[in-house]
């Protein structure tokens, strides 16, 4: 498990000078944040169910997290997924199951907590995958959690993935690109969130 300082830490994610984290290029697309629906949890269960099917024990923990886990939250319509196996290193244990369930490795970041991604596309998955000891799921379950609780920063997230699309797509970026352009409210957001859970102090 990681430390406290680890999980309230953001740590710098860019690649090392020559590494390129796409196995598949990232390509500019239009960005669509659509309205809460309430099939997203209907199409994770499904999709988890695929996963455990074709790696079983191999799941140490499954996850939904993202947007489309909070009701009532605009979202991309694309499940995000956290996955814990023993070592995201080892892609040979884990990476030929799902890719026999339809699953496509699109990223990896050794240099970022040995970060995998895998797409799917129906329903449309962004399946990341990582160690038991890195900090990012347990973010991304504090940060679920806390959107599902809290209606006013659930409205600022709202109001923050609406004005990122309609710039994103106004110049035709990725989605990277539009992912930074609402990093700092989503910041914001955390740090209130880990008050919240008792992880800041003061």
């Amino acid at each position: 498990m990681p430390s406290v300082d680890d999980i309230v830490t953001f740590q710098h994610d860019d690649p090392p000078p020559g590494r390129d984290p796409f196995v598949i290029p990232a390509r500019p697309q239009t960005i669509e944040v659509a309205d809460s629906d309430p099939v997203w949890p209907h199409a994770y269960e499904a999709v988890a169910a695929r996963i455990r099917g074709v790696l079983g024990a191999r799941v140490l923990q499954l996850e939904h997290v993202g947007s489309t886990s909070v009701p009532d939250l605009p979202a991309k319509p694309v499940i995000d997924v956290d996955l814990i196996v023993a070592d995201s290193a080892d892609e040979a244990a884990w990476v030929p199951p799902l890719v026999d369930a339809g699953f496509v490795l699109t990223v990896r970041e050794p240099w970022w907590h040995e970060h995998r991604v895998m797409k799917l596309e129906d329903p449309a998955v962004n399946l990341h995958v990582f160690s038991p000891d890195a900090p990012e799921p347990w973010k991304h379950r504090i940060l679920r959690d806390h959107l599902r609780r809290d209606d006013g920063d659930r409205e600022r997230y709202a109001g923050a993935k609406r004005a990122a699309a309609r710039a994103a797509n106004e110049i035709g970026e990725t989605v990277m690109q539009y992912n930074a352009r609402k990093e700092a409210v989503i910041r914001e957001i955390y740090e209130r969130a880990f008050h919240a859970a008792g992880l800041r102090r003061g």
